[in-house]
């Protein structure tokens, strides 16, 4: 079987605006080079719309309601300090979402066996009911949801790489025993949370925090303590929130992994998830602010998920 790749044009209509880090570019030098690649392995697929009932499982109505009066006829607005929307927002957030709830259909129904979403924005730090860290809707946190609600599992694991902490992911289902959701990530650092300390209502959160300047040996070796915890839980599906500015090269931050690393990070855990899960993983963007270094990392990420066919 093969890989799918999803993603849609709309998140170039995303405009956050001159000299800021999450630019349109992000994804354009990701699908440009696979497109480059044109692996025939790769299942290229836009997304499709969706229920807004599965956006109410992770998001209150409230807070949706008060994203969509919030994009702008033309201009900018501000969510949060570095959260911007422009007119182009809607759509673009909305097929974020739809990204990762296409991603998992097509997994459920054998169309590949895994996929990756290129997508923007990004939504690891969106809460319940808050924008921030340049996230609006917390697409790996619907795609959790989604997962509950449609295909009735019970044993999901989040797995964010991101060198920022997953703290909207983590505050959707901090007493939600279906979901495990563990995070590596620079600490401290943006946006302040993910401590050892906080472990979720069911022993279902981990995190583990990185100081600033580790080492891509140190972060291999920590990474030991992510692929155990999967062993215990024993996913029946895996999530990857999947950011790459813990990369060397990237301005944002000072973890110190090359790209190679994160072909290794994804190897190991789905060899590791396999037999619980059987394959079934779905991978999203998130952070990632150097280009070059986020076209490499993303290619080897997939590079990892073709493999495992």
């Amino acid at each position: 079987m093969k890989t799918g790749l999803i993603t849609s044009d709309t998140y170039q209509n995303h405009n956050t605006g001159d000299g800021h880090p999450e630019k349109i570019d992000r994804v354009t030098v990701v699908i440009d080079n696979f497109k480059k690649l044109d692996n025939k392995k790769l299942i290229w697929k836009k997304p499709n719309k969706f229920e807004n009932s599965f956006l109410i499982k992770t998001h209150t109505s409230n807070y949706i309601d008060q994203v969509n009066k919030s994009f702008p006829k033309k201009g900018y607005n501000f969510l949060d300090g570095d959260t911007i929307v422009s007119p182009g927002s809607k759509d673009a957030s909305k097929d974020a979402v739809g990204s990762i709830i296409t991603a998992i259909d097509g997994v459920q129904n054998k169309e590949f066996k895994n996929a990756f979403c290129a997508v923007r924005p990004p939504g690891h730090h969106a809460e319940k009911e808050k924008a921030m860290g340049f996230c609006i809707f917390n697409n790996v946190a619907v795609g959790g949801n989604y997962l509950i609600e449609k295909y009735k599992y019970n044993k999901i694991a989040i797995i964010d790489f991101d060198v920022h902490h997953g703290n909207g992911t983590q505050n959707i289902f901090y007493d939600n025993e279906k979901v495990l959701f563990i995070s590596t990530h620079q600490y401290p650092y943006y946006p302040g949370s993910g401590s050892e300390k906080e472990k979720g209502n069911f022993n279902n959160v981990l995190n583990i925090p990185l100081e600033a300047g580790t080492s891509a040996e140190k972060y291999l070796n920590a990474y030991e303590n992510v692929l155990n915890k999967v062993r215990e839980f024993k996913p029946e599906f895996l999530l990857f929130s999947a950011g790459f500015d813990a990369h060397i090269d990237d301005p944002l931050a000072q973890l110190q992994l090359s790209s190679e690393d994160f072909y290794k990070i994804t190897k190991r855990t789905l060899e590791i998830s396999k037999p619980f899960c059987n394959g079934n993983v779905v991978s999203i963007l998130e952070g990632g602010y150097d280009l070059k270094a986020l076209q490499e990392s993303t290619e080897r990420h997939v590079d990892a998920l073709i493999e495992f066919n």
